[in-house]
């Protein structure tokens, strides 16, 4: 570590520490390190990007900023950084700069814009274990020389110079850095400055960094390109998506599920709560309401944990490692001509894909897009044919009861509906598609201690926040069988699920319960089908209405509360008709030409 000369110690309680870096550095797993505690996520103030907080040993209070690759912003995250800064200048106590060492040239922009703020500064060469494997070398004392500043080096993934990057603290001063003197020319002003920007960079890396050979991973390397290739890179793809689908939707859906549900809560647990109620507390309604057929054990419970949490559980394990392998940013180049058709970027392949996980927080993610018009198209589509986990899990596990053929015209049908509403919806909404610009990580093995926190935390958020609504819909359930609601909403409903998607009248409930959680609904269908009520081209008409279906709640509200009521709504009226009049067509269809699936 370059260490500068000793200052005088300050009294850091309730002082802030800013962290700061460029997008995908390691800035949250420093962030954590740092802290070992809960944190605090608030919304910056005018805006829906979060600042999340918590205390330093010290006493100071850290806050991690969006990740932002200028101070000159162009997107929300990176206003909001750059809004921090200035508008908490006198309370900031010392910026802490996370930098990917083996591109530092990116890095070293951010750090001379900071060095023109006035804030003490302590810049992290964060990942220096893959810029050795590079070949890079950072000669770190001669840097901090030349900034007036401590670096340091650390690999956060194993926790390695996290208390050095504490220890630096009180050493840390503001940065001197004298932008390079360019040849005037016939720019503005901003673009000057950058000019004179860039040009010291380059002086800093031709001073502190040297290369070697790499060390011989060019194997890594090649696989690396084979994945963004245009033949090659979908064949990659297709086996990513086949080896996901045997680990999640026949193992997850299959085994566990069938073990959960057959054994676990068939044998053991609803018979042994059965006959305990019945003992303790031989009432009717009690019965009903803990074990009948709309019961918090045998429905509520059956569903969440028997039938949902092991689909959700592999997904979240399978999902973690695609993360960590850095294969995720790869996909967002396969899919950029795609995404073009539909007036987007590449770009938009990250939200899509962490919508897998959850579309709420996808949707909050649209904010790395550039243009209202791009995270607007991507928040429609989002909402209307990209399942969460768990409603992923559960169709999954459906998709396995059917034929090859089946998944195919499932398949088929939501991404062709998806891609006609998103054609028509680029050509409606005004404005132009960003440039695509995007950093590729290098390929790494996945480490199992990241995989195990990320999978660990998923599943957490699950038990917290998914399953208490199970709870929720089956009470709703419940109380709409006792007052015989549920009968009249399945006669008003006949026309259209009986008649229109040929289903039986006990879909009713699991697509009512599905505005609720649209998860909640998969599994009552997967229910229906476990039992043998769901013929295959039942099966098919039901998936393919359930994956295009009216979001959840929480994502709705998260619409609305990123675009306003009206944008909430406008998604909500479109996309509800269309998932059951798509379905109603396949249905038709299906029975026109009889077909046998």
């Amino acid at each position: 570590m370059a260490v500068c000369h000793p200052v005088e110690q300050k009294v850091w309680d309730g002082t802030r520490v800013v962290l700061v870096g460029n997008p995908n550095v390691g800035k949250s797993a420093i962030f954590g390190a740092l802290t070992h505690q809960r944190v605090i996520v608030s919304n910056y103030p005018g805006t829906t990007v979060e600042i999340t907080q918590a205390a330093l040993p010290n006493g100071a209070v850290l806050i991690d900023t969006p990740g932002t690759n200028s101070l000159t912003a162009q997107s929300d995250d990176e206003r909001v950084t750059a809004d921090y800064l200035s508008a908490n200048h006198a309370e900031i106590g010392a910026v802490v700069q996370i930098a990917d060492a083996k591109n530092l040239r990116r890095a070293l922009l951010l750090t001379v814009q900071l060095s023109q703020l006035g804030l003490p500064l302590v810049l992290v060469l964060n990942m220096m274990d893959e810029a050795v494997t590079n070949g890079v070398h950072i000669d770190t004392d001669r840097l901090g020389a030349k900034l007036g500043i401590d670096v340091v080096k650390t690999v956060a993934v194993r926790g390695e110079g996290i208390d050095q990057v504490l220890a630096a603290l009180p050493a840390a001063r503001v940065p001197h850095v004298e932008l390079a003197v360019v040849q005037p020319g016939d720019y503005p002003p901003r673009a000057q400055k950058l000019k004179r920007e860039l040009h010291t960079v380059a002086d800093l890396l031709h001073e502190v960094i040297s290369h070697s050979a790499p060390a011989d991973r060019r194997w890594v390397r090649q696989l690396g390109r084979w994945m963004v290739h245009p033949v090659l890179g979908w064949t990659f793809l297709l086996a990513v998506l086949w080896l996901v689908y045997k680990f999640v939707g026949e193992f997850g859906a299959g085994t566990l599920v069938g073990f959960l549900e057959e054994t676990v809560f068939g044998q053991w647990i609803n018979p042994a709560a059965t006959s305990l109620i019945d003992t303790v507390l031989p009432i009717p309604l009690i019965h009903d309401l803990l074990v009948g057929d709309y019961g918090i054990i045998t429905m509520a419970l059956s569903y969440g944990i028997a039938i949902v949490f092991p689909i959700v559980a592999t997904f979240f394990l399978a999902f973690s490692i695609l993360e960590d392998t850095g294969y995720l940013p790869r996909l967002a180049i396969m899919f950029n001509r795609v995404f073009n058709l539909l007036g987007l970027n590449g770009k938009a392949v990250l939200p899509m894909v962490l919508g897998l996980g959850c579309d709420t927080m996808a949707t909050m993610s649209t904010r790395i897009l550039e243009t209202r018009k791009e995270r607007l198209l991507v928040t429609l589509l989002l909402a209307l044919g990209v399942p969460c986990s768990a409603q992923l899990g559960v169709v999954l596990g459906m998709v396995n009861q059917v034929s090859t053929a089946g998944m195919l015209l499932w398949a088929g049908v939501v991404i062709g509906t998806m891609f006609v509403v998103g054609w028509l919806a680029a050509k409606l909404l005004p404005g132009a598609r960003s440039d695509f610009i995007l950093e590729l990580p290098p390929l790494r093995l996945p480490q199992i201690g990241n995989i195990t926190v990320k999978t660990v935390a998923r599943v957490e958020w699950y038990l917290k926040e998914v399953l208490p609504l199970f709870v929720v819909g089956t009470l709703i359930l419940f109380a709409l069988d006792k007052t015989g609601a549920l009968a009249v909403v399945e006669r008003l409903a006949a026309p259209l699920v009986v008649n229109a998607l040929g289903l039986p009248a006990a879909a009713t409930g699991a697509f009512l319960i599905g505005f609720l959680r649209r998860d909640y609904g998969a599994a009552g269908l997967f229910a229906l089908a476990l039992a043998g009520e769901l013929n295959t081209q039942q099966m098919i008409v039901s998936l393919i209405v359930v994956t295009l279906f009216v979001p959840c709640v929480a994502n709705v509200l998260m619409i609305a509360k990123e675009y306003g009521a009206k944008i909430a709504l406008y998604v909500v009226l479109t996309v509800f008709p269309l998932a059951f009049a798509v379905g109603a067509l396949v249905n038709v269809v299906l029975n026109w030409l009889h077909i046998q699936l």
